[in-house]
Order: C-alpha cells, then structure tokens, then sequence
C-alpha cells in the first residue's frame, strides 16, 4: 500500500515536472510568457486529460510560492521607499478596490439581475486582481521597477490588505445575518499584535540570527533558515486571520537593509520559481471544463466586460493620482484580471449560501480565463503606446559612502577593472545610468547604485570626497570628457584613473593633467597580437620583447604628439618593425619582422569602437 502510495507521488511530480518542462520554454519562445505555458500545462493536465484530479492538494503547497515571491520583492523595497509609497498604496488601491467594486456590482444588478447581496459579494471579489500572475509577468518582463511596475505593485500590495476586511464582510450579506464570532475586537487587536511582533523581530532578531548562521559557513542551514523565517512569518499571519503573503512581504521588508539581502534572494529564487510555477499549473487544473460548456455564452461575455471596465477604471485612476498615459495604460493592462483571493471569497460566501455552487463554478471560471488573457493583454502594449525608452531607477546611495575608489559607468571595461579591486582587497562603490545593469550586478554582491555620473549631486552621495581614487570608466568619450571636467572642476584634489576612447583622446586627458588614463584596447590589443606571434611558432620570451618594444614605442611616440600639438585619431603608430634580437631561419620564414609594418597615414584606419 505504501508503495502504491510512492508510485502515484513520483508519477504526480513526473507529470507537474514534465509539463513544466514542455510548456514553459514553448511559450516563452512563442513570446507568450512563462505564467501562460504553466497555466496551459495544468489545464491539459488535469481537465483535459484527466491525469491529475487532485488540485487541491497541489493548491496547499504551491501557494508558497506566492508568499516566496511576496518575500523576494519585500527585500527589494526599503521601509523608508515603502512609506514613500503610502500615497499610492492607500489612494491608489484603495481608491480601486472601492470604485471597481461598486461599479462591478451595479452591473451585476443591472445586467446579470443578481440580488444586491450577491452582487456585492460578486463585484468586491472581482475588483481584486492576481498578485502572482501580475507581479510574475512584470518580474519576467524586468519591468518591476518601472513607473508602471510600482504602481501595479502599489495596488496589489492595498488589494492583500483588503481581503481581510472584505471577509469579514462576507457573513452581513448572509440570509442568515453576521454571526458575531466571525471578527471580534480581540480578533483585530491580535492581528494588529501580530504585525507589530513580525516588525520588531524583523527589526531586532533576524539579522543577528543569519550573522550566527552565516558564521558557521553551512550554505546549507542559511537556506533552510531563510526558508524557515518565510514559512514562520506566513504562518504566523495566517493564524491571525491575514493573509499569509501579507507575512512573507512584511518579512522581507525587514530584511530589505540586511547585508544579507541578496545572498537570501539567491537562496530563494529556485524554490520561488519552482512553486509559483505549480500555483499556475494548479490554477489550470482546476478549471472544471463542465462549466465552461454548460454557461459558455455568460463567460464569454462576462470576461471582457469584466477587463475592460477594471481596466478602464485603473487607467482613470492612476490618471487622477498624476500618473503618465504610458504608465496609465500599461498598469491596466497588467491588472484586468480576477485573482486568487476571488476563489476564497466565493467559497466562502457559497458555504454562507449567498448564491449558490453553479454560480461560484461560473464566477472561478470567468477568473481563471481573465488570468490566461492577461498575457496577452500586456503583449498589446507595444501597440497601444510607443516605448518608454531606458528603464528608470530611484537613486537610493544609502550606504555608497566610505569606498577607497568610486567607479564612474560599468560596462565591459568597468566589470573587468572592478574584479581587480575586489581581489586586492579594496572597497569600489560603483555608479552607472543603466537600471538594467545595476539590477544585474546587484545579484552578484556589488555595491552599485544607479545614478547619472555628470551631475555633482550624484557624485557627493556616491562618496567622491571620501574615495582615495575616481576610476572613469564610461565607454562614450563625450560623457567622459564632462564627467573628468566637472571632477576637475568641483574637486581639484581627487586623483583621476580614466578610460580613454582612443590616442587622441589619450592625448587629450594628457593634457588635462589626468593622473593617469589608458586606452580601452591597447593593453588587450598588445596582449592578443603578441599570443598570436606566440601561435604561428615565435618563442613566447620573444613576442612578449616584441610586445613590450611595441608599447614602449608608443609611449615615446605619444610624449612627441604631446608636445607637437599632434591630436590625430586612431591607435595607428608610425614605426618600423620590432627586432629585439637575431630571429632563427624558421622565425625569418615565419616573416614576423613584418608584423610592426602599419600604414603610413594615422587617418587611413577606423576608429576604435565600443
């Protein structure tokens, strides 16, 4: 018996893994996103082919990948940039829950000629959008920290707190009236002790406890301990009647300082991935496909009225609180759809016998098809509105002060300078424009920060008056130029290292009195040119004097230029070929004393790109 119980468990994992497996990489490649191909999977799956019946169990456990996801994005999100967010959370959302719900529930009575209390219960459940399918569309996307992305965020995070009140609400609207021990006092006041207890041990108790756990250097009990603060944080907000992602949120916010931040979010990711990835496929499964043939023509018209009209108030409201009409758009088209808390409430106002289980069955399946559309709501973006252009971040330099070097842009030269550092044992703080590569190089551990290097003001909260040297390592020689003169300028003692473009803009810093500078290519250029010498059969001793002639001819070359005022462009030298020493008749054959023959004319060759 225990074995046959074995058996259906690794045949259950085998089919969820191997549905993953088909389904997600087709669909990302058809540019449909992830969160579809999962959905996808589990209605074939389980209503399809009947493979798997049990989705509720599947249910039970992938539910925790929304509270990881919750826990991932609340170490993203400072305390201070979650108050500044309050505005939006509390106006916003709350202004959205409210208006969509009272709008969704005159239709209910006008159109669909439901009771008022149905139609309430109805209109508030659908006012509610999907946490999981929308935060994972926008984290798929790279689009979270986007003006768009924060303000679908600021919506949902209102929508999580609203479930609670909501229902509690649920039983006034019961034939049979409240039932008083549904919410009492004391039920609110633990709920509110227990937010305020997860607060003071996120601040006070968590990171002493990953500073013993990491001490031990056991990889493994760090992340069975970040597991066990997720699972402890939900656990605990469930028991008080909240919501369990609401915990795992709180949680991570908490942690959101910790010097520990993206070790614990690399430490999750897999499990998030993973188990978000079976909450779609359960959301698929549990589609009852009987219910969809017998009212198809009322799903068919309540799913698009359902989007247009949230997605139509969510455009005016965010309008209303100042939003752009990018931004606008965009944010609807990420939250028209039902979500996951829709499911509880219509259990629950079912068992209450508000309305009955047929139109439950109905309502769960308008939710679960307004959840695959939304994939493709969000894809017609590019055609509603033009591009945002570069992603923006905030620029939040909390802790960029005290670095021996300030490094100005990383991109590929940066990156490779910076790995010098690191491994000398000095500490870089790193600013650059791009969101995209902050965010990247965030994951690896580097102190990096967004922000535009020609303004003083970024460069006083990045630290240049503390750093005992500035490294300029932007690839555009015009950003260059105005990042060293505006340096030169404001903080005449700070010591410059500066990526050049090219010779004459090698020339150019000379003569701005750099300490020191180097061309982007040069020192790659002498190394591959003397590994290949190495290659067609010259003794390595020899092409590295080649090599270092070669160099050092330069140099000469350019303290000439320097002083006759010559700023040509290019890396071209005018010198004759290099033999430090008798070659061998093989090496003559070899005909390397031809490899130091340039052409004449510095102008004649391309420039140096990035």
């Amino acid at each position: 018996m225990a074995g046959a119980t074995t058996a259906g468990f690794y045949n259950e994992a085998i089919l969820l893994l191997g549905g993953a497996v088909v389904a997600a990489p087709l669909f990302k490649r058809l540019g449909l996103g992830t969160v579809l191909g999962y959905l996808s999977a589990g209605i074939v799956i389980g209503p399809v082919l009947g493979l798997f019946a049990d989705a509720e169990a599947i249910f039970q456990v992938a539910e925790f990948g929304v509270v990881l996801l919750l826990f991932v994005i609340g170490l993203e999100l400072k305390p201070q940039r979650l108050w500044s967010m309050r505005k939006a959370i509390f106006g916003l959302g709350l202004s959205q829950v409210a208006i969509t719900g009272l709008v969704l529930c005159a239709l209910g009575v006008a159109l669909g000629g439901l009771d008022f209390s149905a139609a309430i219960v109805i209109g508030f459940g659908l006012a509610l959008s999907s946490t999981a399918f929308a935060l994972q569309i926008l984290e798929e996307r790279g689009e979270m920290s986007r003006p768009h992305g924060q303000t679908s965020f600021a919506i949902l995070l209102f929508q999580d707190l609203a479930i609670v009140p909501l229902l509690a609400l649920v039983p006034l609207f019961a034939p049979a009236g409240l039932d008083a021990d549904d919410m009492s006092l004391l039920d609110f006041a633990l709920a509110i002790g227990a937010v305020a207890a997860l607060i003071a041990a996120g601040r006070y108790l968590l990171n002493p406890l990953f500073r013993i756990i990491g001490n031990t250097g056991a990889r493994e009990a760090m992340i069975a301990t970040a597991l066990f603060v997720v699972l402890a944080s939900a656990m605990l907000m469930q028991v008080v009647g909240l919501s369990m992602a609401m915990g795992a949120f709180i949680a991570g916010v908490m942690l959101a300082e910790s010097s520990y931040r993206h070790e614990l979010e690399a430490d999750i990711e897999p499990f998030r991935g993973l188990l978000l990835g079976l909450f779609f496929m359960a959301i698929g499964m549990s589609l009852d496909l009987g219910v969809l043939a017998r009212d198809w023509l009322a799903i068919v018209l309540a799913v698009p009225v359902l989007m247009v009209v949230k997605a139509a108030i969510i455009y005016a409201l965010v309008r209303l609180f100042g939003g752009a009409h990018a931004v606008a758009v965009r944010t609807a088209l990420v939250l028209p759809q039902g979500g996951e808390f829709a499911f509880v409430m219509f259990s629950a106002a079912t068992a209450l016998g508000i309305f009955d289980a047929r139109t439950a069955s109905m309502l769960i399946a308008i939710v679960t098809v307004s959840m695959a559309l939304t994939p493709v709501t969000v894809a017609l973006c590019p055609y509603l509105i033009p591009d945002e252009g570069p992603e923006e971040m905030e620029e939040d330099f909390d802790g960029a002060e005290g670095a021996d070097v300030l490094m100005i842009g990383f991109s590929r030269f940066g990156q490779i300078a910076s790995q010098i550092l690191l491994s000398g044992g000095s500490d870089v703080t790193i600013i650059d424009h791009s969101a995209d590569r902050v965010r990247s190089a965030q994951r690896f551990g580097f102190r990096i920060y967004f922000g535009d290097g020609t303004r003083k003001e970024v460069l006083e909260a990045a630290g240049i008056r503390h750093a005992k040297i500035v490294a300029v390592t932007t690839h555009k020689k015009e950003i260059t130029d105005r990042i060293v003169d505006l340096i030169q300028r404001d903080y005449p003692e700070v010591r410059l290292f500066v990526r050049a473009y090219d010779r004459a803009h090698t020339l150019e810093l000379r003569a701005r009195n750099v300490e020191y500078e180097l061309r982007e290519t040069f020192e790659s250029g002498l190394v591959f040119g003397a590994r290949t010498l190495h290659g067609l059969g010259v003794p390595e001793d020899i092409a590295v004097r080649i090599r270092d002639e070669v160099r050092k001819r330069d140099e000469e070359r350019l303290r000439i230029q320097a002083v006759d005022g010559i700023y040509a462009g290019g890396d071209m030298l005018h010198t004759k070929p290099v033999t430090p020493e008798p070659l061998t008749k093989p090496q003559r054959e070899a005909r390397i004393i031809n490899t130091g023959e340039t052409a004449s004319d510095p102008q004649a060759r391309p420039q140096e790109a990035e």
